[in-house]
């Protein structure tokens, strides 16, 4: 059974892989479909808004050619990341508790 993310924790988790590291979209695309079962077109809109909501800035580098548009979390968006990881231990929280802890 696949469960779908709630679009608020799929921002919280881009911005977590971007603050780990700058990724271009298709390298962050990959990492995200690798933790959630989404299609490839899922995260250019998520990274359009965070760019939109300055959580997020772009810059390109070369490579073979072409530019790749890396990806970089801005003050703004670690300040948020920070609203959205607790937002998922309090709604995690709720959820263990409601289904019951297992060990």
């Amino acid at each position: 059974m696949q469960m779908q993310i709630q679009s608020r924790f799929l921002d919280g988790a881009v911005l977590a892989l971007i603050k780990e590291n700058d990724l271009y979209g298709y390298a962050l695309t990959q990492e995200v479909k690798s933790i959630f079962a989404i299609s490839d077109s899922t995260v250019y809109p998520v990274l359009k808004r965070l760019r939109k909501e300055k959580l997020v800035v772009t810059y390109d580098e070369p490579f073979q050619g072409r530019n790749r548009r890396y990806y970089q979390i801005t003050a703004s968006g670690s300040a948020e990341l920070q609203v959205i990881e607790q937002e998922w231990w309090t709604f995690s929280a709720k959820l263990n508790k409601l289904m019951g802890e297992r060990k």
